[in-house]
């Protein structure tokens, strides 16, 4: 089991302690305030206020112990910056950042930050992907050419097969699964047979998926 420690407990950082919660992942929540601490404080495993800017504060948390440190504060680019720089000093294992602009992802990215998140902009690509097309209903960025959609199969899909519509031959993306209902099929067999409103799980390029949400459904 991964444990896992959140620092700042802003509206992404609390967001992030809450849903480990409800995962069951041990999480550790830090934030410099203590009414923050107190808010997120039965959704942490530990809630700690503390400083994260002071390395040996760091230290005594017994944060290279972590699998996983997620740094969340929010307006505070140089905490942010600094906060990241000691824990990578320190041999964390991976340390995941949020950024605030390109600057401040371009120096995350500099200090050796291990994955780098924009809440708001990749919200923002799935919201504006949900609205542009009356298909995808959910779209996750995987890197900047390749991407998973969900995809909702239409009249033209229904009682096809998989291996009659050949994805992968004709579009060069993959189905990995399909939700009918309440039931996900992972890895679908060639011999699948899809009905109207089955919700495709779709992974490739991104011009690819294009073109398979254009002519393919």
């Amino acid at each position: 089991m991964k444990q896992i420690a959140v620092l700042g407990l802003g509206r992404f950082g609390g967001s992030l302690v809450k849903e480990f919660n409800e995962l069951g992942i041990d999480t550790m929540a830090v934030d410099k305030s203590i009414d923050k601490v107190n808010e997120f404080a039965s959704y942490a495993t530990h809630a700690i206020q503390a400083n994260t800017l002071d390395e040996p504060t760091l230290k005594h948390l017994g944060i290279r112990n972590f699998d996983l440190v997620v740094v969340s504060f929010g307006d505070d680019i140089e905490a942010s910056i600094l906060t990241t720089l000691h824990l990578k000093e320190l041999g964390v294992k991976q340390v995941w950042a949020k950024a605030q602009n390109d600057y401040h992802h371009k120096v995350l990215d500099k200090i050796g930050a291990d994955r780098i998140i924009h809440p708001e902009r990749d919200m923002a690509k799935r919201v504006a992907h949900y609205i542009a097309s009356e298909k995808i209903i959910d779209y996750i960025e995987l890197s900047k050419d390749h991407s998973i959609v969900e995809i909702v199969a239409s009249d033209k899909l229904h009682n096809q097969t998989l291996l009659e519509l050949d994805v992968r031959a004709k579009y060069g993306c993959s189905v990995v699964a399909v939700q009918r209902g309440e039931d996900v099929i992972v890895a679908p067999v060639a011999e699948e047979v899809l009905q109207k409103g089955d919700v495709l799980i779709v992974i490739g390029h991104n011009s690819d998926l294009n073109r398979f949400e254009e002519k393919g459904v």
